[in-house]
């Protein structure tokens, strides 16, 4: 006899568990808590088990009927549905641990913190992390498909942040290329979305190019009003071609007076290996000075704040600022263009020795290996001629690179 709508509402909860059978193996089961689930009862292999469908009434008769059915279809075929459902509920919950966002932070932890990566690089991946998590942190990292991550992208495209949807893209091919090599997806969606986002417009940090105007720079970083270290960190930071990240964190135990040489440790440069700066004669009498500031802590240019951690990110550009140069006439990383700029011009340097200096990358590592060995002594006389150079401008003795000056001939 089979069930109907009318019947299953009106039994009523009782003391024990009891069924009510509808037809080819499919039941109700009725608990004292009121519960109504829906089960079927098969055998397989000769052993017989139960499958459990649903509640009613979130699983109608109909539905439960529809469901027996299909039970009854994948016995037929010689699947177990019992055993079918259980791995679909593993491989769920594998998905689920297998989600975009804990994929995204088992990558930070092993290829960037455990690797030794510098902090800003970390710091840097994990904001791009935040922008993607809200749309995709929850997804299962198998099945998110290019429209979906496009769709972020495009969000960050349209608020006029090309660069950022750029780099969140190339953040999250890396994410997408650990998961296939960790076995936890098939595919790279985002290396598909190379071509769909519009193109960073490329800008320039500022810098000043003229001698006379570098003149006018240097005098004013003389006059500027600031603390002893931060006084000394903008005189230091033209003379020395580092990048401002790499100026601001420097630690005494990089400088050997002895010899005259700052060497940046690879966790700290940009290209990730050791750069070595030959010191003139005008940094070294600045670093003697800065000793008496900061000698017997870790850090050259501690903050203000606390003497563990080292000036900001901002406080060069701010002094600039307050020296009355705006952020379209020079900035920190700048420097390194007016001193790339005015060295090409002077014609007096190989451009092998410049680019070392500025610690730029070759794209054959063993050609970098010989050009640093091959350019040092060339470095060394640079960096005195570059640190003259800037003591004759800045006394208003403008002298025209090599180069301009023949033209003007």
């Amino acid at each position: 006899m089979t069930l109907t709508a009318a019947e299953i509402r009106a039994f009523p909860a009782k003391a024990a568990i009891y069924r009510k059978t509808d037809e080819k193996g499919l039941y109700l089961e009725i608990s004292p808590r009121g519960s109504k689930l829906w089960r079927v009862k098969y055998r397989f292999n000769g052993a017989e088990k139960r499958l459990a469908l649903g509640a009613w009434p979130e699983v109608s008769l109909a539905d439960a009927r529809a469901l027996r059915d299909d039970a009854r279809r994948k016995l037929r075929e010689g699947i177990d549905p019992g055993h079918e459902k259980k791995m679909g509920k593993i491989a769920a919950q594998i998905s689920a641990g297998n989600s975009f966002l804990s994929v995204a932070e088992d990558y930070i932890d092993v290829h960037l913190e455990k690797s030794g990566k510098a902090p800003a690089t970390v710091r840097k991946s994990r904001w791009f992390l935040s922008l993607l998590t809200p749309a995709l942190g929850t997804r299962p990292i198998a099945d998110i498909e290019p429209a979906e991550l496009l769709a972020v992208l495009k969000k960050l495209e349209n608020k006029g942040h090309r660069e950022t949807a750029n780099r969140v893209r190339s953040f999250a091919s890396r994410i997408f290329r650990y998961g296939v090599a960790t076995t936890r997806c098939k595919h790279d969606p985002a290396a598909m979305l190379v071509n769909a986002l519009a193109r960073p417009t490329v800008k320039h940090h500022a810098a000043i190019l003229e001698p006379k105007m570098l003149g006018e720079f240097l005098r004013a970083v003389d006059g500027y009003m600031g603390s002893p270290v931060v006084n000394l960190a903008i005189q230091i930071a033209p003379h020395v071609f580092l990048r401002p990240g790499e100026l601001r964190a420097a630690r005494w135990s990089e400088i050997d007076l002895e010899n005259a040489i700052w060497t940046v440790p690879a966790e700290r440069a940009k290209l990730r290996r050791p750069h070595s700066v030959p010191l003139s004669r005008q940094v070294f009498a600045l670093l003697r000075e800065l000793e008496l500031h900061s000698g017997g802590l870790d850090l050259l240019f501690p903050g203000l704040r606390s003497r563990l951690r080292p000036i900001s990110e901002n406080t060069l550009n701010a002094s600039y600022r307050r020296m009355g140069f705006d952020k379209d006439t020079v900035t920190a990383h700048g420097l390194r263009a007016t001193a790339s700029t005015l060295l090409n011009e002077s014609g007096k340097w190989h451009f092998d020795a410049i680019e070392r200096a500025l610690a730029h990358g070759h794209s054959d590592a063993t050609r970098g290996a010989y050009a640093r060995g091959q350019h040092w002594d060339e470095r060394i006389a640079m960096a005195q001629w570059w640190s003259d150079y800037l003591d004759k401008v800045r006394v208003g003795g403008e002298i025209l690179p090599l180069n301009r000056a023949l033209d003007a001939i």
